[in-house]
């Protein structure tokens, strides 16, 4: 049977119907071989993840829920969807009479809209911690002149802030603010902060406003299902996370909502309707449905004692690079980390956050710039943020970790003679003067070798080919 010309390139491999995509994703894949990954809020997923995205789930639409689809032909999706949502109550603990879950959020960000939005009015009120004291843009964040976050344009926000002296949460300050306030939400949970959360302070202070206390444990999730961190389960209502950082799977969110259904909210409806509302189709159309599937994968995965094993190295190789920074004279947030996450002061060296970022990137190292307390601008920040998940993927150990300090502490050698060299604070002005160093060349060479004598998860690396 003869094929009809618009359908010709349906079933040709990409390599030879897009060669010019193909090239762009060897390349990337050999980015992330070759180099060393420390961005908090990346990680690398296991094969089994990145084959159930890739399937053909993709082809299919399910507008609504399992059991109340608004297309036919989804016998097997409701499945798919079924085992995710029994998977993720697994992963954390929870009993399904207390607890349940909404597994189509696209995002962490679209999760933590949706949950807002289930659980309060436009222009209510809500309090997260501020954006450059390791809060996230959908907590609330907004500037003096400002509305940055949609969650600060629909709500009202408040922040709360870290102590700059201890680079803790200051709690006896929140619940000062919060009895002039008043929030409706409050929100623990953050994408930069290295500490444990006191999570029943919180449960306290939402109780004295009634209060819905909602916790964004996206950066911590994948510790808190190794039983690595804290749970927040026990006091919050309504818990969101990524599922991609610690978690390690692929790109996409929850939302756990608390089952009380002696507890009605307004309208006569209980929290888990108003959640799954919010969802859909009040802030989504279809689901991802391959994305669902590879969720689901990640989640059996993180339910397993190995999982544990990798949580528990995650911290440790955290503060062994932390403790590494520190015995060079650096300053780091808070001194250390309970976490996988570590905020490093750059301001002391009188270097920003961009500049280091930038000769990461030229030597193989992937970290990002990142506010601290006291930053003004969140576009030149006074530091950046690193984290230990994606490379405790590879098999890196306390003392590779080390390794890696080494690495970052030559990086900074060079970013203070390169910013000498070019005379001013401008970033142009740095990257020029950084071209052709022979020293950052040196340092590239040494990093992509040893990143390369560690093995490397979800896909094979053997005909990849240098990038330069």
């Amino acid at each position: 049977m003869s094929v009809d010309p618009w359908n010709a390139g349906m079933n040709t491999p990409l390599e030879v119907e897009d060669p010019e995509i193909y090239k762009l994703i060897q390349q990337e894949k050999y980015r992330q071989y070759s180099g060393l990954e420390l961005i908090a809020s990346e990680n690398f997923t296991s094969q089994a993840v990145m084959e159930a995205n890739g399937s053909p789930l993709t082809n299919k639409y399910s507008e609504g829920l399992p059991g109340a689809r608004y297309y036919g032909g989804n016998e097997y999706i409701d499945q798919v969807e079924n085992l995710a949502r029994k998977r993720a109550l697994e992963a954390f603990n929870l009993n399904p009479e207390e607890w349940g879950v909404n597994v189509q959020p696209y995002s962490g960000s679209t999760a933590n809209f949706a949950a807002l939005t289930a659980m309060i009015q436009p222009h209510e009120r809500i309090m997260g911690l501020d954006l450059p004291s390791g809060g996230h843009l959908t907590h609330g964040y907004q500037t003096s002149k400002k509305k940055i976050s949609s969650t600060s344009i629909y709500f009202e926000s408040m922040p709360y802030q870290v102590d700059p002296k201890t680079g803790l949460i200051d709690l006896d300050r929140l619940e000062e603010n919060a009895k002039l306030f008043r929030p409706r939400i409050l929100i623990c949970g953050a994408s930069a902060y290295p500490r444990e959360w006191d999570y029943a302070r919180f449960r306290k202070v939402a109780d004295q406003h009634g209060a819905y206390l909602m916790c964004d444990m996206a950066h911590i999730s994948g510790l808190i299902a190794g039983q690595e961190a804290d749970s927040p389960f026990k006091y919050c209502d309504v818990v969101t996370t990524t599922t991609h950082k610690t978690l390690r799977g692929p790109r996409a969110g929850l939302i756990f909502f608390r089952r009380n259904k002696d507890a009605k909210v307004e309208k006569g409806e209980d929290l888990e309707s108003r959640v799954n509302q919010a969802v859909f189709p009040s802030t989504q159309g279809g689901p991802h449905n391959n994305t669902i599937a590879a969720v689901a994968v990640a989640l059996k995965q993180a339910a397993s004692p190995e999982f544990k094993q990798y949580a528990k190295q995650v911290i440790a190789n955290s503060r062994a690079l932390a403790a590494k920074l520190i015995s060079h004279g650096y300053k780091i947030q808070t001194d250390g980390s309970d976490n996988h996450l570590i905020l490093w002061d750059l301001r002391p060296l009188k270097l920003t956050g961009s500049k280091v970022e930038r000769i990461c990137d030229e030597v193989a190292i992937t970290l990002n710039k990142n506010s601290v307390c006291g930053d003004v601008s969140a576009v030149t920040p006074g530091g950046v943020r690193l984290g230990t998940a994606a490379l405790t993927s590879r098999s890196f150990k306390e003392e590779d970790f080390v390794k890696v300090g080494e690495f970052l502490h030559r990086v900074v050698q060079i970013a203070l003679r390169v910013q000498e060299k070019a005379g001013t604070k401008l970033i142009k002005d740095f990257v020029a003067a950084l071209q052709g160093d022979a020293e950052a060349a040196q340092l590239k060479k040494e990093v992509e070798a040893f990143a390369t004598s560690f093995p490397f998860p979800g896909f094979d690396v053997k005909g990849l080919t240098p990038n330069h």
